[in-house]
């Protein structure tokens, strides 16, 4: 018998990841999809300037997520990888692009509208690819013997549409938030005044994700509607936090608009986790089913050890470094 449930925590850490890294690298792909509605030149360059020192070290969790799962949950990499290839390469096209325009576009001068493009595009195509992702998952994938057997195309559908663009709107509204945070003046007067439609937009794209998943899978619906118990306190948080973004933007606070909408975020992973439970190829394998060796996934454990506090500690250091207003004309580039 072993000591500890390996599985379980392994679970946790990459489950970690990903949400630190939607909270983290979600603030600048909404910049991104924000970016060709800027006021004028000089609020790009303040939105592309809040982000500049912090959104490398941002996708620290995403490689440190996709290598712990390929570590840990190598079933997961077997099927999900072949289900999802298209999706996967635009999201990560959308990055490259996105990474390239970060470091050129300061240095152009006839070509920087090229660069602000491929910032928005790769951005806004980024963005969407990963909402595709999530609504691949919540429908499940077509397996047999441990193999995906489905199409090249089956996580395209009218339900993954719908939430890639709910991602989309939900990168944006913090990417608004992070604004408000982080500009003045008539840039942080604007981020305050698309902050409500986004809102709005996500809330709305929220609820209908939320009334058409139960239809998809069985098991879902009986989860939540088998009966009324502690699992409801999520969605009422997430709409507790919505309601705090509403009313902070309303009385114009600075900090608590972003709070609110990392919050919204949290709650609305929760739930998508507590839907799926223990199930990480739905509909058909577990945690357990997907698990590499017990010793396998000690021994990688003992180094996560030693790399996951580094990298909180980083990243704590260069948001402290980096705090305060970004103004017209300042920059860290």
């Amino acid at each position: 018998m072993q000591p500890f449930d390996l599985v379980l925590i392994w679970a946790f850490i990459i489950g970690f990841g990903i949400i630190m890294y939607v909270l983290m690298d979600g603030f600048d792909l909404g910049l991104g999809i924000l970016f060709p509605f800027a006021p004028d030149d000089q609020a790009r360059d303040v939105m592309m300037n809040s982000v500049a020192p912090v959104w490398d070290g941002n996708e620290t969790w995403l490689v440190l997520g996709g290598a712990g799962l390929l570590a840990a949950f190598p079933l997961v990499y077997t099927i999900v990888l072949p289900a999802l290839y298209i999706g996967v390469f635009l999201m990560l096209a959308g990055l490259i692009f996105r990474g390239v325009a970060f470091e050129f576009r300061f240095k152009a001068n006839t070509s920087r509208y090229l660069w602000d493009w491929a910032f928005a595009g790769g951005s806004t195509v980024a963005a969407f690819a990963q909402g595709v992702v999530v609504g691949a998952y919540i429908q499940g994938f077509e397996t047999a013997n441990g193999v995906y057997v489905g199409g090249a195309l089956d996580w395209l559908t009218p339900f993954t549409v719908l939430t890639g663009f709910g991602l989309m709107a939900g990168y944006a509204l913090l990417g608004a938030t992070w604004l408000i945070l982080k500009s003045e003046g008539y840039i942080q007067a604007w981020a305050y005044r698309i902050t409500l439609p986004l809102l709005f937009t996500v809330l709305a794209v929220f609820g209908a994700v939320s009334v058409w998943t139960p239809f998809i899978d069985e098991m879902v619906r009986d989860r939540w509607f088998s009966s009324l118990g502690v699992i409801w306190i999520l969605p009422l948080l997430g709409l507790g936090c919505a309601f705090q973004i509403f009313r902070s933007v309303r009385h114009r606070f600075e900090g608590m608009p972003f709070v609110a909408t990392m919050g919204l975020f949290i709650f609305t992973y929760l739930g998508l986790l507590v839907s799926r439970w223990p199930y990480v190829v739905p509909p058909d394998y577990t945690l357990w089913d997907a698990a590499s060796a017990y010793d396998s996934q000690l021994f990688l454990l003992l180094g996560l050890l030693f790399v996951i506090p580094i990298v909180l500690i980083y990243t704590a250091w260069t948001y402290w470094v980096f705090r305060g207003k970004v103004r017209a004309g300042e920059g860290y580039h």
